[in-house]
C-alpha cells in the first residue's frame, strides 16, 4: 500500500486480522468462545458458542478503532512487526 492510504475505521475494518480463537469456562464452569486479536494486545470479545463470537467481535473491534483513531493511538496492522513488551 501506499503511504497516501486514508487510513480511517473502513481502512482497518477490512484488513485481515490475526484471530486467536479458544473456549474456556465461566464462574459457573459454563464453556464459553472467545476471540482475541493478536495486534490488539487488550482485545477480547466472548460469547456463549463459536458463531456469536464471530457474529459479535466486529462491532467491538469497530469501536476499538474508533477510539485508538481518535486518541491519535498506534494501530498496528497485520504482518507488522509488534512490541516485544506485548509477549
Amino acid at each position: 500500500m501506499t503511504d497516501n492510504v486514508k487510513k480511517d475505521i473502513d481502512y482497518y475494518m477490512n484488513l485481515n486480522w490475526t484471530l486467536i480463537e479458544g473456549t474456556d469456562l465461566d464462574f459457573n464452569q459454563n464453556p464459553y468462545h472467545y476471540i482475541e486479536i493478536k495486534e490488539f494486545p487488550s482485545f477480547a470479545f466472548c460469547a456463549k458458542t463459536r458463531e456469536k463470537a464471530l457474529e459479535g467481535y466486529k462491532r467491538q473491534l469497530r469501536l476499538t478503532i474508533m477510539i485508538m483513531l481518535e486518541d491519535g493511538d498506534r494501530i498496528y496492522e497485520p504482518g507488522e512487526e509488534l512490541p516485544e513488551e506485548w509477549y
